[in-house]
């Protein structure tokens, strides 16, 4: 090779280096590529260089760089209030029905009978998430409600994550009712708790707040969400499955819904409406159970 060399590229990137060697091997002109600390550089010839650049300036306008899609900023909230709300419901009813309050056996008055939703007492659907048949089901709820609702919580805000909850914890409730043979009896906070995971997965995955470059990442959300259904969601012979599917797949719908209002969801406002009616929903679910 001549002595008249030209550097026609350089990088600090081998790999950019060996791509565009291998383009000037393929329009057959001689060129060399040289390494040293601070990179790479490929040489040609003086009288190819015109060549080899046009050559390399075709095989990048047909090649750009790939520009990573920046990363979402999750603006994280504070999924304490709610938290502790659901501890404070959850408990408070376990003691009042265990204490039969107002001369009222609870778990009759609330619980999911099949017969009865479908004759249109739907309320029961909401009031059979706050009963616990003893300290070992109220227990296991208390942990899963509050991890799960705590990760509904920091996305959604406290207000909205647990009305969101509610809702859909309670149309899981009524979907297992109506596939389930009419003699079909269920309390627990279970189906709420699945809803809670459903509407993380739901909303993370299709709010893309994940990375979209793989699909791994990319549905990543929905994945994560069916492992810890599978893994925490089918125990023994006494648990509802079914409760807990159409939780989660109630849950997922709504995460997906909740991403149309995204921006305006966070608002001060919108997390108190829903935390006020998220409240309502279960006085005023339990006040028509116990009038009944």
């Amino acid at each position: 090779m001549d002595d008249d060399l030209r550097i026609v590229f350089e990088s600090r990137n081998r790999a950019a280096c060996a791509d565009r060697s291998l383009v000037l091997v393929t329009a057959g002109i001689p060129h060399k590529v040289l390494h040293d600390a601070g990179g790479s550089m490929i040489v040609v010839p003086a009288e190819h260089s015109a060549h080899a650049i046009e050559e390399i300036s075709i095989y990048d306008e047909a090649n750009p760089p790939v520009v990573p899609k920046p990363k979402k900023i999750i603006r994280y909230q504070n999924a304490m209030p709610g938290i502790a709300a659901y501890v404070l419901v959850v408990c408070g009813v376990a003691w009042l029905a265990g204490e039969s309050a107002f001369g009222e056996n609870w778990f009759r008055a609330g619980r999911v009978d099949g017969v009865l939703v479908r004759a249109g007492e739907f309320w029961r659907t909401v009031t059979a998430l706050t009963l616990h048949s003893g300290l070992g089901h109220l227990a296991g709820n208390l942990v899963f409600g509050a991890l799960f609702g705590l990760f509904a919580g920091r996305i959604l805000g406290s207000g909205v994550a647990w009305f969101a909850i509610i809702t859909t914890g309670a149309l899981g409730n009524l979907l297992n009712t109506l596939v389930l043979a009419p003699d079909h009896r269920s309390i627990g906070a279970s189906t709420a708790v699945f809803a809670a995971l459903g509407i993380v997965a739901g909303y993370v995955w299709r709010a893309k707040l994940m990375s979209q470059e793989r699909w791994v990442y990319r549905n990543g959300p929905i994945v994560g969400g069916l492992a810890l259904l599978m893994y925490t969601g089918t125990g023994d012979e006494n648990t509802d499955i079914g409760a807990h599917l159409f939780g989660f797949l109630s849950g997922f719908g709504g995460g997906v819904l909740l991403t149309l209002v995204r921006d305006r969801i966070l608002e001060n406002r919108w997390q108190w409406l829903c935390g006020g009616a998220a409240a309502l929903l279960i006085t005023g679910a339990w006040g028509i159970a116990l009038l009944s």
